[in-house]
């Protein structure tokens, strides 16, 4: 814990300046505040007996205690704005380095996690932390320096009392350190199953479609209710854990307050301490006492923010994807490629591609084909370097695509996925998404190319017409279109359609093909394809099984060969 605390104050030190100027108005501001007891045990003293008061005396010490409250709030009003500016700018710095890792991590990393655990850690998690490092800028500076001050003026008064004081303190201390050992596991069980709460809640409200199609509500609900019930469960043990903290200190405390009003009375009664000098030493006991239980107090919320500071710093640690800045970039790309005795798994124990091999020449259109989990698209995300190969080489305009730079390599393909992704954003910016320095004419000339240009001209706000992430009232297919006109724009030398046209109809699909029949000349294209029709004039078919390349050959040839790719189309084709 003290390691993960260590490392979230490391983040403020570039803010250094606001953590001087609220430590400095802390140190004034309670400094200032103390000497109000002093003048309040002065004026008690004035008031002698019946009819023997100092009018005279007393109002000049309540100018005095107006004078310091004004002073003390001021300065606790700078160290209240100067704390907030040191904890949201140290927070923002931690979001964007959280944002920026997810941006480094492998692809691997993504797909191996919740999407909704990630946005929680991204979002909740974070904001959890940026409550708790609030309270430690406001309770931890003025807790501090109360403590010591209270102890110095009660030193100047009566050192006996004060050190009955110092003694009964540790027990107060002990006390909070033994529950907040208990509360920190709690609070790290409960910030790990708001992960798998968001992560689930994300799952289903992004399949909602599926969910009511299959009726899977009640079971929803049910496998929901179970998450729910064990956060819940968490949540009220940490709760309860954090919440004996401040009355166990309260009862301590008390337990000071009683003894020094105890000590002091006798002293009162011997002589050894006046009235008014009495009723300052109670005053600063309860000061002195007071940061204990405000600290106890906010322990339950400084345990759960350090609890999501190291969900937060997980992901953070997660290495980052190897370096390839000193590598240099693919200035020119011809479109020729070669993967040599390439072999790779997603999992060491499961092996998926083996010895694989495959020549195109530039300007080749290559076909893949195959059943489901044969390795089609684990062939593109090698190629694309979303995942790096086990062994073996990949070789793009001669050149081993380990050895130049990730975005340069990728900025030679143009990818169309089945699955298409749109952003919150006008539907010019989509396709644009590419080329951001695209002008409308260009934008405009793309979207005609894929037969998208008529149904956006009919949108109320045409290409400035404003979608979400969803694309609102698009159908599939023409969220497809938008995805397909986004390659037509940046015009790669190397393309890639995964599954490009399976969301729209045989008609504009026709259409596609033509355009795409544009786009491809003189370009190397890989192609995957469920529906065959679609592919038979590529230039080689690669037909593939558990990993490896069974058949090649274009589609004539395949079909004399009456292998597995003809008892494919033929099942495609049949009556």
């Amino acid at each position: 814990m003290k390691k993960v605390l260590k490392r979230i104050l490391s983040y403020s030190k570039p803010y250094s300046l606001y953590l001087i100027l609220a430590i400095t108005s802390a140190l004034i501001g309670v400094l200032v505040s103390l000497f109000t007891p002093i003048f309040i045990g002065n004026a008690v003293d004035l008031i002698i007996s019946k009819d023997n008061v100092d009018f005279i005396g007393l109002k000049n010490i309540a100018i005095l205690i107006t004078i310091t409250i004004l002073i003390s709030v001021i300065f606790e009003w700078v160290m209240g704005v100067c704390s907030n500016h040191l904890a949201y700018k140290t927070v923002r710095d931690i979001r964007c380095e959280l944002f920026a890792k997810l941006n480094e991590v492998p692809l691997k990393y993504i797909d191996g996690n919740s999407r909704g655990d990630l946005i929680s850690r991204a979002v909740n998690d974070i904001e959890i932390l940026s409550v708790g490092l609030v309270q430690i800028f406001t309770q931890f500076f003025t807790g501090i320096v109360i403590i010591f001050g209270t102890l110095g003026f009660m030193l100047t008064i009566n050192a006996n009392i004060t050190v009955v004081v110092v003694l009964i303190t540790p027990l107060s201390l002990i006390v909070a350190a033994k529950i907040t050992k208990a509360s920190y596991n709690a609070y790290k069980e409960q910030s790990e199953l708001r992960g798998d709460a968001g992560g689930y809640i994300e799952e289903m409200i992004g399949n909602q479609k599926v969910i009511k199609a299959f009726s899977y509500e009640n079971r929803a609900e049910e496998s929901f209710n179970k998450i729910n019930d064990n956060l819940c469960e968490t949540g009220i043990k940490a709760t309860f854990y954090g919440s004996t903290t401040n009355p166990s200190t309260r009862f301590l405390n008390g337990l000071i307050f009683v003894a020094v009003g105890v000590v002091g009375a006798l002293a009162t009664i011997n002589g050894r301490l006046s009235v008014g000098q009495l009723s300052s030493f109670l005053t600063y006991s309860n000061q002195y006492t007071k940061p204990f239980n405000e600290i106890s107090g906010v322990i339950a919320e400084l345990q759960n923010a350090i609890a999501s500071a190291e969900r937060v710093f997980d992901v953070i640690d997660t290495p980052s994807e190897s370096s390839d800045k000193h590598l240099p970039e693919m200035v020119e790309c011809n479109g020729r490629m070669e993967m040599k005795n390439v072999s790779f798994s997603y999992v060491p124990e499961l092996k998926l591609i083996k010895n694989f091999n495959l020549n195109v020449e530039s300007g080749q259109r290559i076909a893949i084909v195959g059943p489901t989990g044969c390795g089609k698209t684990t062939v593109i995300n090698l190629l694309l370097r979303f995942y790096d190969i086990d062994s073996g080489e990949i070789i793009v305009s001669g050149k081993n695509i380990n050895k130049i730079t990730r975005d340069s390599l990728r900025s030679a393909y143009g990818m169309v996925l089945q699955e298409t992704w749109l952003f919150s954003g006008s539907i010019a910016e989509n396709i644009a998404y590419g080329k951001t320095n695209a002008t409308r004419e260009e934008i405009i000339e793309a979207a005609r190319a894929v037969h998208a240009h008529g149904f956006i001209k009919r949108l109320p706000k045409g290409y400035d017409t404003i979608i979400n992430e969803d694309g609102g009232s698009l159908s599939q297919g023409q969220k497809q279109l938008i995805s397909i006109a986004r390659i037509m724009l940046t015009n790669p030398p190397i393309l890639i359609l995964d599954e490009a046209t399976s969301s729209i109809d045989i008609r504009t699909e026709q259409r596609i093909q033509r355009a795409f029949e544009k786009l491809m000349k003189n370009k190397t294209s890989f192609i995957i394809a469920h529906r065959l029709s679609t592919i038979q004039n590529a230039d080689v078919i690669l037909v593939m099984n558990n990993g490896d390349i069974i058949e090649q050959g274009n589609h004539n040839e395949l079909m004399a060969m009456n292998g597995f790719y003809a008892n494919l189309y033929n099942s495609q084709f049949s009556v």
